[in-house]
């Protein structure tokens, strides 16, 4: 009698899925995108707000950025520790830049030398707060199992960031990898739920930089709206 023959494995057990995969460099262009909005934005908030002189940071900025752009003008697929350190000063410029700005808006607003101008307290606490998920969707990009190139070389197993995709590849594209708008789109839904959605943290690090961005934009978002409203009435 023939034994019954086994069915085959589904392709998602029988496939090595991208993310722990050697695979292609990834595109450049979305990330400096975000850091050209980012920049803007330093640069439209008040003097008051912010580092002096206020050119000084949005300027190291642009200047990093352009230098990491002529590394890999489109794909990143060259990188060394000079390129690596760019980035993280990079990043940390922004939310350093952007940490100071909140600290001082905030403080204006708690002691009171907040003017009456509800629009403008509304605009400047909302070009706070899109940095402010600019900057840690950046980290978390810059971060995760060791950022975009070691990513790409697909040696680390172990991931910071556990996306769905992961856990169910059946649903995602058998080349589907996280990507920069993924890593924003985890920043922006951290700073609306104040929690993790769909994306769970699992290293320390990660939960530090999630909670520690949830303070920023609490406290910006009730601090600002509360003076508003008040200006208002």
């Amino acid at each position: 009698m023939t034994p019954p023959s086994t069915p085959p494995p589904p392709w998602w057990e029988r496939e090595v899925p991208a993310w722990v995969r050697r695979t292609r460099g990834e595109n450049r262009l979305p990330v400096a995108g975000a850091i050209v909005v980012a920049v803007a934005l330093q640069i439209a908030i008040p003097d008051r707000y912010g580092l002096t002189p206020q050119w000084l940071i949005p300027g190291l900025e642009v200047v990093l950025l352009a230098g990491l752009i002529a590394l890999n003008p489109i794909r990143m697929e060259r990188g060394g520790k000079t390129a690596r350190a760019a980035s993280l000063v990079l990043v940390a410029a922004i939310t350093a830049d952007n940490v100071y700005s909140a600290v001082r808006l905030a403080h204006t607003i708690v002691t009171g030398h907040q003017s009456g101008d509800a629009i403008g307290l509304l605009s400047n606490g909302a070009a706070i707060y899109v940095t402010n998920v600019i900057a840690f969707g950046i980290w978390f990009w810059e971060l995760d199992r060791g950022g975009p190139l070691a990513r790409a070389e697909g040696g680390n197993t172990h991931p910071d960031f556990l996306f769905p995709q992961m856990t169910s590849p059946q649903f995602a594209p058998k080349d589907w990898e996280p990507r920069f708008l993924d890593y924003l789109y985890v920043s922006f839904t951290n700073v609306v739920a104040f929690s993790p959605t769909d994306t769970m943290p699992m290293s320390r690090w990660t939960k530090g930089l999630m909670a520690t961005q949830s303070v920023v934009a609490l406290a910006i978002a009730a601090l600002v709206v509360a003076r508003a409203v008040n200006v208002l009435r």
